[in-house]
């Protein structure tokens, strides 16, 4: 895939520093005091669930909703004064594609230049070389309201490239693709990069953050809760981690309680399957949690000691899942 960018913006190494933000409606922070740095050229992931403040600190950092707090600059451009040059410099792929029903993929992608300030000829061709970029050559005179959920948004990722940006903010860019699309997503994302675009992703799936992100942010109730690379956050719960799973599920409580005794860490519960995960200081201490269960009569099905994976991360900085979205709504009408 050939998509040109142009990551020679002005400014210092960091694509994005954003230091205490905040944005608030009526009583409710949607983003408390989020600090954020992007290095160029990498893709930077946000995690969080439904609610966190994920979409709102994009839409501020976009220039799209006014900042109540902090500060942010974009390649050493800052964003609340000096909005229209942020947007010269980044390109903004939302949930939904935002794209006319009505028209084709050619007619959006021209609409889309012309409004950007191309003239029509290198609208034109500007559609034509992304048509082609991104797999959509075939469908490129079909109107939108023909295409898939992955066409959609293939189309709408190619529209936030029209001005050949240096930063892509792509938020929740894979929500409600099958797994075979969002693997195409992910391999456009890694072409963007390689060929010298930012990327800021949000993203509520713990899979795509550890596939895709150099870096990742972890933000639950508009606050950030750790950062790091996906090896340094999981290596924070534990070099490894022991997965149970019981003959009886009715007496998980009591298999906990054997955890917590001879191990001192809390353990992570799926009551339904009887399941048990526990982040181990040392692999070799499953051993001693196995014993204890024999000796307290509890018979495991199945047994395993793995790697930590985000998901125990997540947990165990929230205390809670990516799926559990406890954040009060405002966000979500906001960016509805």
């Amino acid at each position: 895939m050939d998509i040109h960018t142009h990551p020679t913006a002005p400014g210092p190494d960091l694509a994005v520093s954003a230091h205490g933000l905040v944005k608030t409606f009526g009583d409710f922070r949607a983003v408390d005091g989020v600090d954020l740095e992007v290095r160029r050229g990498e893709v930077f992931g946000v995690l969080g669930p439904n609610g966190a403040g994920k979409t709102t600190m994009i839409r501020m950092l976009a220039t799209l909703l006014p900042i109540d707090g902090g500060r942010a600059e974009i390649f050493g451009v800052d964003v609340a004064t000096r909005a229209h040059e942020i947007r010269q410099l980044v390109g903004v792929t939302g949930q939904y594609a935002s794209v006319d029903e009505n028209l084709t993929a050619r007619e959006n992608l021209w609409l889309f230049g012309r409004l950007q300030g191309l003239s029509s000829k290198r609208a034109k061709a500007t559609a034509a070389e992304l048509l082609g970029s991104f797999g959509l050559e075939e469908a490129a005179n079909r109107p939108i309201s023909q295409f898939s959920g992955g066409m959609r948004r293939r189309l709408d990722l190619a529209a936030s490239l029209i001005s050949r940006p240096p930063l892509i903010f792509l938020d929740e860019p894979t929500t409600g693709l099958d797994p075979r699309t969002r693997g195409q997503m992910w391999d456009t994302i890694r072409t963007l990069v390689a060929d010298g675009c930012t990327v800021l992703l949000t993203t509520q799936y713990l899979d795509e953050a550890d596939q895709l992100a150099d870096r990742i942010a972890v933000i639950d109730r508009g606050r950030t809760v750790a950062e790091g690379t996906p090896d340094e956050l999981k290596s924070s719960v534990g070099t490894s981690t022991l997965q149970l799973r019981l003959a009886d599920r009715e007496r998980i409580a009591d298999a906990a309680d054997v955890v917590r005794r001879i191990l001192g860490e809390e353990p992570v519960l799926t009551p339904e399957s009887g399941g048990l995960n526990v982040a181990l200081p040392d692999a070799d201490r499953a051993a001693d949690v196995l014993i204890a269960l024999r000796e307290a009569r509890l018979s495991v099905a199945s047994v395993s000691v793995a790697k930590p994976t985000l998901d125990e991360v997540f947990l165990a900085l929230t205390g809670h899942g990516t799926d559990d979205s406890t954040s009060d709504s405002a966000e979500i009408k906001e960016a509805s």
